[in-house]
């Protein structure tokens, strides 16, 4: 989102993005200092173009700080937990990830956990704010405690997927921070899903502009179609999918990762300097010795032939003496500014995800048909012709596969979804030699317990 501050504002810019910049550059969630300035505080939310200031920093912050997107995003680092990419580089976290030694005290970890939980108080600071404004319109408020609930949410599910239960912080309340003990799976999920649904009803007459860079309606239906199948309830995420299947389209194969796309529900724009998406500058291999990583042959082999997608989102490079050939990930296809505008921005939600969760909720309704219509629908964009699969048990192993291959690389999918369906022991332990059952979930940091006990006890095998 473009800002346009009149000169009036510019000081409140200023404070405002020097106040969140100082709230979520912290080294803890659990080490918030109380506010120094409460003065500032609310001169930051008498107006929207601050408010707007600080979600936009939350954006800038999400798509280059390690989590969602940025260096060692879970885009590449769970590829390589999981089966999608083998790795070849020496840092010390990365390789502890690749072969399943990863321990509580490792930077990896504490990025993580550390950059959602400075971004959840960074969000639980525009919903206090907005709150508490006398200026705000109604309109101005709706929009950004939408935004933020949303955001605080969908950073939330992921660190459910990535720790197990983790604590759910809804308050910059520094002292509760600091004491805040870890909650239940089951009412996680609800504090998601009603989140969400306060989020939907706030957002229900916003738009994104031209560019699917806002959390819109949309956007929620897309994170609870998600959540409502990560959590079992079938029937509300086929619902979420349908909501949004008549609102986009599948996109030519070779414009799925443009920016223009329509099939993105949700991006994160880059900025007005053309600069490229770190998905990119991590996967795409530009010369042997390799940065690092690369696709698995297993992931490769199991492309069917004449499969599109391994035509158009793969690409090779071999060596000056050609002894060597790896294969990466070409979704996104830009390492280099060639333009004066940037082409491709970072995609969180797209379509084909909705197609595919419909899917394994159909079968799981019994809705045979409407399955295989999703999953072909995924099948013929893809060059492919219709799933043989005619029972709920090869429907729920195709629509597994078809996840597999429609969302390498992108997002930790592979992983959450060996997770969620049970197959993690079963398809990794053969070729992780690390692998323990344990390792479905990752460790508390060290750090975090040592600062709050009552985080404890620590995940088991850790």
């Amino acid at each position: 989102m473009k800002l346009h501050i009149n000169k009036t504002s510019v000081w409140m810019y200023t404070i405002c993005a020097m106040l969140i910049l100082t709230t979520v550059s912290c080294d803890s969630f659990v080490e918030v200092d109380s506010p120094k300035n409460s003065l500032v505080t609310k001169t930051v939310f008498e107006d929207a173009a601050t408010v707007e200031a600080a979600m936009a920093n939350i954006f800038v912050k999400m798509r280059q700080q390690g989590l969602v997107s940025g260096n060692f995003s879970i885009s590449a680092s769970l590829g390589i937990y999981a089966d999608e990419l083998d790795y070849f580089g020496n840092s010390p976290d990365i390789l502890k990830l690749y072969s399943h030694n990863v321990l509580a005290s490792d930077g990896q970890v504490s990025l993580w956990w550390n950059h959602a939980f400075n971004l959840i108080y960074a969000a639980n600071d525009i919903i206090e704010g907005v709150a508490a404004s006398q200026t705000l319109s109604e309109e101005d408020k709706n929009r950004f405690t939408g935004q933020a609930l949303f955001i605080r949410t969908y950073l939330n599910s992921l660190l459910l997927t990535l720790f197990g239960e983790v604590p759910y912080i809804i308050t910059t309340d520094y002292v509760a921070n600091n004491r805040a003990f870890r909650t239940p799976e089951a009412e996680v999920y609800e504090k998601l899903i009603g989140d969400l649904n306060e989020a939907a009803n706030l957002l229900e007459n916003s738009n994104q502009g031209n560019e699917n860079i806002l959390p819109n309606l949309q956007v929620v239906h897309a994170l609870l179609a998600r959540i409502y199948l990560y959590s079992g309830d079938w029937a509300m995420a086929e619902t979420m999918a349908s909501n949004l299947i008549g609102d986009y389209a599948l996109e030519d194969i070779d414009k799925v990762f443009l920016k223009g796309s329509r099939e993105t529900i949700w991006q994160l724009m880059l900025g007005d300097n053309p600069v490229n998406t770190y998905d990119a500058l991590q996967l795409i291999i530009t010369g042997i010795p390799t940065q690092g990583m690369a696709l698995t042959d297993d992931l490769l082999a199991a492309f069917e032939a004449g499969d599109m997608r391994y035509v158009h989102w793969i690409a090779n490079i071999t060596s000056g003496d050609g002894q060597t050939t790896l294969y990466y990930a070409h979704k996104y296809k830009a390492t280099h500014n060639t333009t004066n505008q940037s082409e491709e921005y970072p995609i969180l939600f797209r379509l084909a995800e909705q197609y595919l969760i419909r899917a394994e909720a159909r079968v799981q309704l019994g809705d045979i048909s409407g399955a295989q219509a999703d999953i072909n629908a995924i099948r013929n964009r893809a060059g492919l012709s219709n799933t043989a699969a005619n029972d709920k048990a090869s429907i729920l192993d195709t629509i597994l596969d078809e996840r597999r291959l429609e969302l390498f690389t992108e997002q930790g999918h592979r992983w959450f979804d060996l997770k969620r369906m049970g197959k993690a022991d079963a398809v990794l332990s053969p070729i992780k030699a690390g692998w323990r059952s344990t390792d479905i979930i990752l460790p508390i940091p060290e750090s975090e317990l040592e600062l709050n006990p009552n985080l404890k006890p620590q995940n088991d095998g850790y």
